[in-house]
């Protein structure tokens, strides 16, 4: 089963590397390394497993410990612009980036 979550408002850079930390784990494990990460990454990636594995309970019938991560793939997504006040009048550009997750579980 899959889970995705778009344009939500994280560097893709730091999120991969929590996400890193959970590939390949079984879901129940990362869901509870997840949950006590200290990153925003952590959190964000808890919220999308989750759904996951929900997901893959109603939908597709299957047993919240017999699932594992397949793959959790991290793309950029668009920058948001936005300025901040300068010296003499001016406005210096701010990019803020965002992220997509996606999340495929598998049985074991």
């Amino acid at each position: 089963m899959k889970a995705h979550l778009r344009r939500v408002r994280i560097s893709p850079k730091k999120t991969n590397l929590v996400a890193g930390l959970v590939r390949g784990k079984d879901a129940v494990e990362a869901l509870s390394f997840l949950k006590f990460a200290p990153q925003k990454a952590g959190a964000v990636l808890y919220k999308v497993l989750h759904s996951a594995v929900a997901n893959a309970e109603n939908i597709g019938g299957k047993i919240r410990e017999n699932l594992k991560i397949k793959s959790i793939v991290v793309n950029k997504g668009p920058f948001y612009k936005r300025s901040q006040p300068s010296t003499r009048g001016r406005a210096l550009p701010i990019s803020k980036p965002t992220a997509h997750i996606s999340v495929e579980l598998e049985e074991k």
